[in-house]
Order: C-alpha cells, then structure tokens, then sequence
C-alpha cells in the first residue's frame, strides 16, 4: 500500500495509466471548475460537431441543385457539398462548446458553494443555463429557457443517477 494512495493496488495491466495518475486525474476533474469549464468545452465542441456534421447531411437547406451547380462536375459538386457541411458543422460545435462550458462551470460552482453532489445541483445549473442562453429575448423567455433547460437537466441526471442502480 502507498501512503499518498490509501486503497490496495493490483499489478498495473500493459497500457493501463498508473493508478496515481487516475487518482489526480480524478480529484482535477471532481474539485477544479476551470478543468471542468475547459474539458466541457472540448467535449461539447467535439459532440457538436460530430451532430452538425450527422445533421448537415439531413438537411436540404444547403446549396440546392441549381442549374449553375448541375453543370459543375461531380468532384466540384462534393467539394461545395462539403464545404456547406464543414461550416454547418463548425457552428454547432461552437453552439454546443458554449452550452457545455456554461453548463459544466456553472455546476461545478453550484457544487462547491453547496458542497453536495445530488440532482439538484444539475437541475439549478440547467436553470442558469438555458436563463442565460435565452437571456437575449427578454426576461419571459429567460423563465421559460431556465424551466426548460432545468427540465431537461433534471431528467437526465435523474436517468443517469437511476440507471447506474
């Protein structure tokens, strides 16, 4: 047994992180808001993208087939296609990098002047949240993006919390 590891140590397997290193990974990503806000923000920015790009495909609101793009070739054709995709694509990944990062920062603070990890820490940073994301439209749609965001945040903390029984 380690002094600075207090629980049993089994033989580390090849190509496994030492269990020093998960612990501190562990107690950065439980206690530090700002790796949170950062590791939110690259999360939602990846997720983000990997949705618009799925979505951008759906979407038939790209460049449509006019007459001036049937003429190009099919090379040329793909190559605007995928252009319209990446910059679809970009910009949900920024929207969803904002939301994260807001929505991670924001719970971990709740969590530290709280000094409780429970449901409700979720459901108030879904409240912030989606109050500040709608905070443009005024305050009704403020309430109504703070109700909707919490909504939201507390079913999928309460599916989360109950899953794993």
């Amino acid at each position: 047994m380690n002094a600075n590891y207090p629980f049993p140590q089994r033989p580390q397997q090849p190509g496994e992180a030492p269990a020093e290193q998960v612990a501190l990974f562990n107690s950065i990503m439980r206690e530090n808001c700002p790796a949170k806000f950062v590791f939110g923000a690259g999360a939602g920015f990846a997720m983000g993208g990997l949705f618009g790009l799925v979505m951008s495909s759906f979407e038939f609101s790209g460049p449509q087939l006019t007459p001036q793009l049937q003429e190009m070739s099919t090379r040329e054709q793909m190559k605007i296609m995928l252009k319209d995709m990446g910059t679809r694509s970009y910009s949900t990944a920024k929207n969803f990098a904002v939301v994260a990062a807001i929505f991670s920062s924001s719970e971990c603070v709740i969590e530290g002047y709280r000094a409780k990890n429970d449901m409700y820490n979720g459901t108030a940073a879904g409240c912030f949240t989606g109050g500040v994301l709608a905070a443009k439209g005024g305050a009704k749609a403020a309430a109504v993006g703070c109700a909707g965001f919490a909504a939201f945040s507390a079913a999928i903390d309460y599916w989360i919390r109950h899953s794993a029984e």
